[in-house]
Formats: C-alpha cells, sequence, structure tokens
C-alpha cells in the first residue's frame, strides 16, 4: 500500500512540473551565509551544549584562551543539561573533539560510553547517538556489537515507524555497512509521507529538523548501498524551495542542519536542483539590453560539471508574442557561474519580456525582465487664460529642460494652463506614464501643493487650474511660486523633475478669517460625557402605579378581615415555623433588591434561603398529609 501510495506521489509531482524543470529561483547567498555565520558565533558564546556543538562543526575557535574557556565550560553545561545521557554524551564528546581540548574526558564517562552499546538500547535515537559517540571518539564497533545493534534496530521499527525513527536509523545504518543493508528498503516508506504545501513544497511533519534528518538519511543510504536516488528531480526541486524558505533559521543546530540538507541534494548529480536567476534587478537599458544571468548550485557555488550550453527564447509578457525563438547566452567568468547575452538587435521596446531559459537540455527556467524606455517632451505649453475666456489665452513654449525666463503672474479671474506631449525617445510615438503631476511650490512658506495632469484623447498631458477656485487649498496665500513637471514610470529609466517657470499666484481674500488648516501644538482636550438620562415621568404617574401594586395585598388583609383567618392548623413545629420564616425572608428580600441589591447579590442571597424554605416546606407538607390520613382512614385507602 505504501509503495502504492509512493507511485501515485510520483506521478502527481511529474504531471505538476512546469516549465521550472530542475531549477529553483533562489540559492544561499552571501548575505544568507553572513547571517548563519553569525548564529554559530552566538551559539559559541550561548550556555547550550547543543549550541556550541554544532557551532563548533561549523567555525573554528583559533584563539587559545577562548577555546580554554569553552572546553571547561561544556563540561559544567554537560553536568546541567537536562537532555537525555546519550544526546549530552555525544555533544559533550563531539564539541571537545571540534575545539580539539586538551584536558581529557572523564574516565567515568568514556567508560560508560564504551559499555553502552552492550546494553538494551531503548529507541533507534538512542542508538545513532551512541554509535556517532563511538565513531567521535575513534573507537570502532566490533562486528558481534554492529550484528547486534542491526537486530534491535529491526526490531524497534517494527514496532516504532514514525519518521523521527525511521530518520535516525537510516542515518545510524551509514554508519553500520552492509549489515544494516536492509533499512533501503524502508526509503519509500519515509518519502510517501512527505507533505506538499501550494504544489512548490516538500516538507516532512516536525518541521527543518525532521526534514534534514530524513534527507540526509535516505540520501547517505542510497549512496551507500549503491541504490537510486531516493526522491524524484520534481521532488528534489520541492524539497530544496523547503529549506530554502527557512533560511532565516536562528538556531545553531537549525542553521547546521539546514547547511548539510543543501548540500546532499546538490551532491546527488542525477536529481539535483541549480539555481538559475537574473543579476541585479532584472531591468535593461534600452541603449544596451544585456541579459545576464547566474547559474549556481543551492549554496551558490560554481556548478561541477558546468552547464555547457545556454540558450533562451525571448517572447513579449504583455501577448506572448515570440521576439526571438533561440538566443545564445555566453559564459563571462572563469567559473561559468555568469551568462550573458546581448540583445541589442532585437531592438526591444519597452515593456515586460520572458525569456524561457534552457541549460544543456536538462534544466529550465522561466525568467522575466523588463526594458527600460526614455520619455522625451517633444512639445509643452504654459500660459495664463482669462477664467471667463474673455480673452485670448497667452501661451509660450517652453524646452527641456530648460525655465521659462519670464515670470508668469495670475489672480483670481484667471486661469493657470499646461500641456506637455510625451514621447518615447526611441520612436517619437505618444506614451503614457503612471505619474504625472505638477507641483507648485511657494520658497518663502515652504509649502507646496501637488496636482495631477490628466491625458486627453490626443495623449497629450493637459493641467488646467483656476485661480480663484483653488484659493483655499493655498490658505489664500499669495506670493511666487515655482512650477514644476513631474514625469515617472517603472519602465522609465530617465524619470525626472523639471524646474518650468515661475508664477505669481494673487488670491482674493475670504470677508472673515481662516484658520489654518494645520494647527501646530497640543488639540484641544477631549472631554467624556455619559448620556444624558431620559427625562422621567411627572410624579404622580409614578405613585399610581405603586398604588395598583400594592392593591393586591390591600385587598389580601382586607378580605382576611371580613372573612376571618383560619389557623387551626398552625403548629409551632420547627418545620412550620421554618417554612414560614423562609417565605418571609425570600419576600423580606426581594424588597431589599428592590431598594438597593443588583441581581447577583441578590442570587447569592437567594439560593440558600430557598434551599432551607423547600426543605422545610416539604416536611410541613409530609405533616399535614399524615394528619389528614389519620383523621379520616377511610378516604385515605
Amino acid at each position: 500500500m505504501l509503495k502504492l501510495g509512493f507511485m501515485i506521489l510520483c506521478v502527481l509531482c511529474a504531471a505538476a512540473t512546469t516549465w521550472s524543470t530542475r531549477t529553483v529561483d533562489s540559492h544561499l547567498g552571501p548575505k544568507d551565509l553572513t547571517r548563519l555565520q553569525k548564529v554559530f558565533v552566538d551559539g559559541l558564546s550561548s550556555n547550550d551544549l547543543q549550541a556550541i556543538f554544532f557551532a563548533s562543526l561549523n567555525i573554528e575557535t583559533t584563539d587559545a584562551a577562548t577555546k580554554e574557556a569553552l572546553c571547561q565550560k561544556i563540561v559544567a553545561l554537560h553536568a546541567e543539561s537536562k537532555l537525555n545521557n546519550f544526546e549530552k554524551d555525544y555533544y559533550l564528546i563531539g564539541a571537545h573533539r571540534n575545539l580539539r581540548c586538551t584536558a581529557k574526558l572523564a574516565e567515568t564517562l568514556l567508560s560508560k560510553v564504551y559499555s553502552s552499546l552492550e546494553s538494551e538500547l531503548g529507541t533507534t535515537q538512542e542508538i545513532y547517538y551512541r554509535v556517532v559517540t563511538h565513531k567521535a571518539l575513534g573507537v570502532q564497533v566490533s562486528e558481534a556489537a554492529q550484528s547486534k545493534i542491526v537486530k534491535r534496530l529491526q526490531e524497534l521499527l517494527k514496532r516504532d515507524d514514525t519518521l523521527s525513527g525511521l530518520g535516525y536509523a537510516f542515518n545510524v545504518a551509514i554508519q553500520l555497512g552492509p549489515s544494516a543493508s536492509f533499512i533501503a528498503n524502508r526509503i519509500e516508506d519515509a518519502v510517501v509521507q512527505a507533505d506538499e504545501v501550494d504544489g512548490k513544497l516538500l516538507q516532512f511533519e516536525g518541521g527543518l529538523s525532521i526534514t534534514a534528518l530524513i534527507l540526509n538519511g535516505v540520501f547517505g543510504v542510497s549512496k551507500a548501498f549503491n541504490k537510486p536516488a531516493p526522491v524524484t528531480p520534481e521532488q528534489a526541486v520541492k524539497f530544496a524551495n523547503y529549506l530554502l524558505s527557512r533560511r532565516s533559521v536562528q538556531t545553531a543546530k537549525g542553521a547546521h542542519v539546514l547547511i548539510e540538507a543543501l548540500k546532499t541534494i546538490s551532491s546527488t548529480e542525477k536529481v539535483a536542483p541549480i539555481c538559475i536567476q537574473l543579476i541585479g534587478n532584472g531591468q535593461l537599458e534600452s541603449q544596451s539590453p544585456t541579459l545576464n544571468v547566474a547559474i549556481v548550485d543551492l549554496l551558490g557555488k560554481p556548478l561541477s560539471p558546468a552547464v555547457q550550453s545556454l540558450s533562451a527564447k525571448i517572447s513579449v509578457k504583455k501577448d506572448n508574442s515570440v521576439l526571438a525563438e533561440k538566443i545564445q547566452l555566453v559564459s563571462k567568468s572563469s567559473d561559468k557561474t555568469t551568462y550573458v547575452a546581448d540583445l541589442s538587435s532585437l531592438k526591444p521596446a519597452r515593456g515586460i519580456y520572458q525569456a524561457d531559459l534552457n541549460a544543456d537540455g536538462v534544466y529550465k527556467q522561466k525568467l522575466q525582465f523588463k526594458v527600460l524606455g526614455r520619455v522625451k517632451v517633444q512639445t509643452l505649453e504654459l500660459g495664463i487664460a482669462e477664467s471667463d475666456a474673455s480673452a485670448a489665452t497667452r501661451k509660450q513654449i517652453v524646452s527641456f529642460p530648460n525655465k521659462l525666463k519670464d515670470t508668469l503672474s495670475a489672480d483670481s479671474t484667471q486661469k493657470l494652463l499646461l500641456k506637455a506631449l510625451l514621447v518615447d525617445e526611441s520612436n517619437n510615438k505618444p506614451i503614457s506614464v503612471h505619474q504625472a503631476f505638477v507641483r507648485l511650490y511657494n520658497q518663502e512658506t515652504d509649502k507646496e501643493i501637488i496636482f495631477v495632469a490628466e491625458q486627453d484623447s490626443s495623449k497629450a498631458y493637459k493641467f488646467d487650474m483656476d485661480v480663484g477656485n483653488q484659493g483655499k487649498n493655498f490658505n489664500y496665500q499669495n506670493g511666487l511660486y515655482n512650477i514644476y513637471l513631474t514625469i515617472g514610470d517603472a519602465s522609465l529609466s530617465n524619470s525626472f523633475e523639471w524646474l518650468l517657470a515661475d508664477v505669481q499666484l494673487k488670491f482674493n481674500q475670504p470677508d472673515r478669517d481662516i484658520k489654518p488648516s494645520f494647527v501646530r501644538g497640543p488639540l484641544p482636550e477631549i472631554v467624556h460625557q455619559f448620556r444624558v438620562p431620559d427625562k422621567r415621568p411627572p410624579r404622580i404617574v409614578s405613585d399610581i402605579f405603586t398604588g395598583l401594586c400594592i392593591t393586591p395585598l390591600v385587598l389580601l388583609f382586607v378580605f382576611w378581615a371580613k372573612l376571618g383567618i383560619n389557623v387551626s392548623n398552625f403548629t409551632l413545629a420547627p418545620s412550620t415555623i421554618g417554612f414560614h420564616l423562609g417565605f418571609g425572608g425570600i419576600l423580606a428580600l426581594f424588597f431589599v433588591f428592590w431598594l438597593q441589591l443588583n441581581m447577583f447579590q441578590t442570587l447569592r442571597l437567594l439560593i440558600p434561603i430557598a434551599v432551607f424554605t423547600f426543605l422545610c416546606g416539604n416536611r410541613l407538607l409530609r405533616r399535614l398529609y399524615a394528619q389528614r390520613n389519620a383523621k379520616n382512614p377511610a378516604g385515605a385507602s
């Protein structure tokens, strides 16, 4: 059943394969490696035995005093550690070896480690740590001990075939050699349990540590026992994507297992993915459009052997039209990590393009790049017109990047006009841009106001500002304003801001003082006010309502006075007195509730009184029933 599931997983992975064949989008770059190096440095200075061990595996301490202090520190941390004995023994002995400590380890510890393989080990994890501890000490495990360990390993896997158990079993089998070759049959059982995320990532439940443990184990077993690669190329890509997504790991152990797992996948030539990515930001200048591509392994190192042939099909992203079917990229570095293609002959226009890369017919990748254009101001007219069109518009032409020599002047009866035609420098065709702003700036007050220039049907950008209507936006501040034209676009290489001219604006002042839009200083205090209570009804209404409520009680006493009260059955028995006292207490409690108590206070007092009244009332009714049966035996029967 597990084999069938593994086959189905492989088929699904193959069916989901896209053009990104055996390639990933990123790798561990210099910044990542520098950050991971800092994680190891921090691990050495920590008070965690495990962190010191993994840090010492990756960086070397050269200072003798620091090394001596660390050697003493790990012994103390070993004594204090809450880890399992087999695990902390391995970390101590491994760190002692990595640091090249001169002081010898305690004989009691060494004798315990030497004799550990003679006892019955409880888990595959314990077996793994005991075996690698012997290796760290340089002690050869005897054939008899190996046979015993292999037998015990088989027994444990029958009871515990969890991912963790399988992962440690794979890794210890590599150390045991041919006698543990049976473990190769369990590779499919482990790989089939990988979880896929968004069709792009593969990981094992338990996160980075378990995923790295199993990957290192299954790849190591396959290599040690000459078995096929444990995963397909598509699965290798997804595992690599997951590992690269965890590059921000913060622990020394996490950083170590991440690097080791990436090394393991990269070293398996038949399935190892590579990284093909653009160099730089992917923006090419239209004058010299040169496509630069980097090809490295998952750790950012040159491939061995290097890619021999790299070609690309260039197409326009917008309509998928093909610009060139096959462009050859040439290696420009001695280690063959950088490949370049000159696209000048294609004369690509401003826009977004896609390059379908093919390396040696094995590795394929899709990359997007952008060709930047250059904008040119073909014409720009600036002028002042009457708001009511009673006179002709006074227009002046300004050439880029010059400034109009004359100072314009406009009052509240006039409007400021601007019209600019922007064209592509390569073909002189009108273009649209993402940002076209007109900014008016007053140097005296250091205030500015920005307007959007809109494109008309002729694709020219226009700006029309009625001075009289815009006075409020300027706070009616008369003065000299600089006129700027700002043009910007993500696909332009020469976005600019152009000082066009100066204009003297004069606004009609309002009749009353206008409060400034922005007041500097503390805002007025906000005083919280509760809702004003609703107006109460007149006193007479309350009195009438109260009287109506009391009327039934008054009538009760009146009827009792006329008819008389039969108290012949009232006795001084405890149940009788208790019931009436309890009932009276409930009525009194309701009265107090009406005066001052809240619902929760009333319930706390009512519960014990009600229970007492119920018990007394039950006993009273039983006594009355017994008295009635005694007076009338025939009726009772």
